[in-house]
């Protein structure tokens, strides 16, 4: 235990900088997926067959595709096609379009979880489509989605770590170089499990208390 606490003390701030990276794709993954999945679900809603079509057929080819062969295709693949991106870019990115299909499916569950009645009675008094989800269906959507949304958070933050597959180097990669180069593999590996365990435990508490307060009403 003494030798692990030494450890710790000496890899922590190598390993806070991967700490920062896993942040960054996280937070920055998520926007991305959240944005994708709200306009993938208002197409699946729309009442428009085309849209609803397209919108359906992306999220099955999405859900499809593994993460890691996205995050290859769009690091390893598009420079080929003449774009080219950085792997911290290139992991947001895909983690962002793999995870808005998941995000796509909680939104529009949420806006069917609505009463039809409300849609047509805001109808009714000349609100259009787009009024109608702005002002009455999303405001009592997003209540509904959270808990799963907060589910979708912690799975982002530890499938951040597929972002090392392209040289990403956030808390796994930077777990994996010091152990490579240490053969400290249980101290570094273990230090690893706690600092994603310390990120995780917050967000796993607001999700419990998400499902609370959706237990209530």
């Amino acid at each position: 235990m003494k030798g692990f606490w030494h450890d710790a003390v000496e890899f922590f701030p190598i390993l806070m900088n991967g700490v920062v990276l896993t942040i960054v794709v996280t937070i920055g993954s998520l926007l991305l997926s959240t944005v994708l999945g709200l306009i993938w679900a208002m197409m699946r809603v729309s009442g428009i067959k085309a849209l609803s079509m397209i919108s359906a057929s992306l999220i099955n080819v999405i859900r499809g595709i593994p993460i890691i062969v996205l995050l290859f295709y769009l690091y390893f693949v598009m420079p080929d096609l003449g774009v080219t991106l950085s792997a911290l870019q290139a992991a947001i990115l895909g983690l962002g379009i793999a995870y808005s299909a998941y995000q796509a499916e909680n939104f529009r569950a949420g806006i069917e979880a609505i009463d039809k009645g409300q849609i047509e009675a805001a109808q009714s008094i000349g609100m259009g489509w787009w009024l109608t989800m702005r002002r009455v269906v999303l405001p009592q959507a997003v209540r509904i989605v959270l808990p799963p949304y907060g589910n979708v958070m912690i799975m982002m933050l530890k499938d951040s770590s597929q972002a090392s597959t392209i040289t990403v180097a956030e808390l796994a990669l930077q777990g994996k170089l010091i152990a490579s180069s240490t053969f400290k593999n249980t101290s570094v590996f273990t230090l690893v499990a706690l600092m994603y365990l310390t990120m995780s435990i917050p967000l796993i508490l607001l999700v419990r208390h998400f499902e609370k307060r959706a237990g209530k009403r």
